[in-house]
């Protein structure tokens, strides 16, 4: 059984760019995504996704603090392209993701753990969420200066809400 134990920050600044590894105006240490949400009765999330060139299907139930179940299965991209367009809700995530270690530093307590950096286009566009995936609910990590608040449990902040109430819709 998977389980997804994550924590989310608001970004404050775009200096992330400069710590992501072989960052370029090209996008070299990004990767975008398209992604949307069918529909479900029980609350539970399923996530049909476009990462590069790959398709994905993702299962989600309710977090209890922090963590969740989650089963992420690769599909082939064009059924992924048909499952966007015939079975999701509108509008649609659409963002560019950056990869950043945690810590430059062998040994550090952030060691191995990863930011993922989501900088949302679209009818989400202005906003800039840092996820880290953490092996337990209290691991310690290193905050970087360009973290912000921290929305972990707000659901505002989940992809399966901004698509039904986007940002552009907050201001």
């Amino acid at each position: 059984m998977g389980k997804e134990i994550e924590r989310k920050f608001l970004v404050e600044s775009t200096a992330f760019v400069q710590e992501a590894p072989n960052t370029a105006t090209d996008c070299t240490n990004c990767k975008r995504y398209h992604q949307g949400y069918i529909p479900t009765l029980n609350g539970m999330t399923v996530r049909i996704r476009i990462a590069g060139d790959k398709g994905y299907v993702t299962l989600k139930d309710h977090a209890v603090g922090f963590t969740r179940h989650e089963f992420e299965y690769e599909i082939p991209v064009d059924d992924a392209r048909q499952m966007l367009g015939l079975m999701c809700e509108g509008p649609q995530i659409e963002k560019v993701r950056y990869v950043i270690p945690a810590s430059q530093h062998e040994g550090d307590f952030s060691a191995g753990l990863k930011w993922e950096v989501d900088v949302f286009r679209g009818d989400n566009e202005g906003l800039i969420v840092a996820e880290i995936e953490v092996p337990s609910e209290d691991t310690e990590f290193d905050r970087p200066s360009w973290l912000g608040n921290e929305v972990t449990g707000d659901k505002r902040y989940y992809n399966s809400h901004l698509c039904r109430h986007p940002y552009k819709e907050w201001k």
